[in-house]
């Protein structure tokens, strides 16, 4: 009897695997995929971590000629800080800049959500295909094509709409020129180049949602509309939440590319924004230290709105970390 145990537990022994090699085969799964973040590490440490220490140049009197090292500090510290902050400019600029953010954060926003809740509830596919690659499309258009665009149609001399309205009604709208109209078309410009690909990250999360409430919903009697409401909208409140938190962290800014191409001294006073300013004082004038300065301040202030977005966000149940 004592030999027979003794071999039962020599076989238990033999065939338990030790909770190394567990381990070992566990990890050795996700060896690739490690392998496959090295690119991405390295694009991190050596575009976005290393070309911080640049930031000191917001705090020295920077000389091309000097280099960051030898540059002598500024004095006072915040001197280039207090040059912004004190510019004559500097209300106008950052009026302009969040008027400008908000407006196309929430019509981006309103814009997205609408046109994926209508995409969700259009039936043919054929239909429904054709309308998001027209909609998302202009996102990948540069904004130089996309001023051309408007300009041939808004333009006062030359314009589509404006020789039309000039024949037909014996007037024009100066889009362009106008400080009333310019804002608007600003706002609205990047909402048609941006909302079909915003569309696209609410289409994903209706997906994921359960069918069987849509079908329990009209049980319990609920139309269209208020499916959509109480079951389309709810499921996707977290994406709304998410991307609502990563916009937060670009308020102060308002698409430099977007209002540098289009703008000029006619509009000035409505679409003139810190980072067309910077551009002007920084860089043509080559007071590279002011224009870090500007940078820093904004990236501080980024930081800071998406923290507090997140802590409020936290009170609804919904939250990045």
């Amino acid at each position: 009897m004592q030999a027979a145990k003794s071999i039962d537990t020599q076989i238990k022994t033999s065939l338990k695997v030790p909770k190394k090699s567990k381990k070992v085969n566990k990890n050795s799964r996700y060896i690739a995929l490690y392998i496959m973040l090295i690119p991405g590490i390295l694009y991190y440490v050596i575009y976005k971590y290393i070309p911080m220490f640049g930031t000191i140049i917001a705090f020295k009197d920077y000389s091309l000629v000097k280099g960051i090292i030898r540059s002598p500090w500024a004095n006072p510290w915040y001197k280039y800080f207090a040059q912004f902050f004190k510019s004559p400019y500097f209300t106008q600029l950052l009026s302009n800049t969040l008027i400008l953010s908000f407006s196309k954060l929430i019509v981006n926003t309103l814009g997205s959500i609408i046109l994926a809740l209508f995409l969700n509830e259009v039936k043919s596919k054929f239909f429904k295909s054709f309308v998001q690659t027209v909609t998302y499309l202009p996102h990948f258009l540069s904004w130089v094509i996309v001023y051309g665009i408007i300009f041939s149609l808004f333009s006062e001399s030359s314009g589509v709409i404006n020789l039309l309205l000039k024949r037909y009604f014996g007037t024009t709208l100066p889009m362009l020129n106008s400080p009333d109209h310019f804002r608007w078309l600003l706002i609205l410009s990047n909402a048609w180049k941006g909302c079909g690909w915003g569309a696209i990250i609410y289409l994903a999360a209706i997906s994921g949602i359960d069918p069987g409430l849509y079908e329990a919903a009209a049980i319990d009697g609920a139309n269209r509309f208020q499916r959509m409401w109480h079951v389309t909208l709810s499921g996707i409140r977290s994406s709304i939440i998410m991307m609502m938190i990563l916009n937060c962290g670009h308020i102060l800014s308002a698409g430099f590319d977007h209002i540098f191409v289009m703008y000029s001294i006619p509009v000035q006073s409505v679409s003139d924004i810190i980072d067309t300013w910077v551009y002007r004082t920084g860089l043509e004038q080559m007071n590279y230290s002011l224009g870090t300065a500007v940078g820093l301040f904004k990236s501080a202030v980024s930081f800071a709105l998406i923290l507090t977005v997140n802590k409020i966000a936290k009170r609804w149940g919904e939250s990045m970390w």
